[in-house]
């Protein structure tokens, strides 16, 4: 069943990209956002699954992983070709995504397992709010910047942190994995 919602995921991912640029259907930003936080609660329902079932298997954790990845780089792309989203913040979380998706195939070519930290759950959180708020962007500004901006720069400092986290984690076992002369 988790390994469904993953795939749920990555199949919603099309129809939210393609209602943020439908301008010919009235309320399209509206249905983007729905089907993107019916799509997002997935997530917590999967890993609610996951905890409740096995406590989570190496395919199902990279499955889980790579669907909020495409789920999340889908919208984003998305809400930067309308100019909801600024290119740097969605750099920042696509290269950090990308990044921690390498490191944990790594871990996994070994059997290995890396579990969801509490920076990696702050990011889900706050890049998925910021998201949300980014498909019904307030008309009026909150200074320099709108509502979804803010929470957006939130998310790219918790993006940061969770990146951190993986990045000290990951480099403590590459120290530790004996030294072969002869890698290509």
């Amino acid at each position: 069943m988790p390994d469904g919602l993953a795939l749920f995921r990555v199949v919603m991912t099309v129809p939210i990209m393609s209602f943020v640029r439908a301008d010919e259907i009235e309320g399209h930003y509206y249905i983007a956002a729905a089907l993107f936080a019916v799509t997002a609660l997935t997530d917590y329902l999967d890993g609610y699954l996951a905890r409740r079932s096995t406590g989570g298997t190496v395919l199902g954790a990279f499955l889980d992983t790579t669907a909020d990845k495409i789920l999340v780089t889908g919208t984003l792309l998305a809400l930067v070709s309308v100019d909801h989203v600024s290119v740097w913040p969605a750099a920042v979380i696509v290269f950090r995504e990308f990044t921690v998706m390498a490191l944990r195939g790594v871990v996994a070519q070994g059997g290995g397992l890396v579990k969801p930290s509490t920076w990696g759950k702050a990011k889900a959180v706050t890049q998925y709010l910021a998201l949300f708020l980014a498909f019904l962007r307030l008309p009026e500004k909150w200074g320099p910047w709108y509502l979804d901006q803010y929470v957006m720069a939130i998310a790219v400092i918790a993006t940061i942190g969770s990146m951190w986290g993986y990045l000290t984690a990951f480099w403590q076992v590459i120290r530790s994995e004996p030294a072969h002369a002869d890698r290509t």
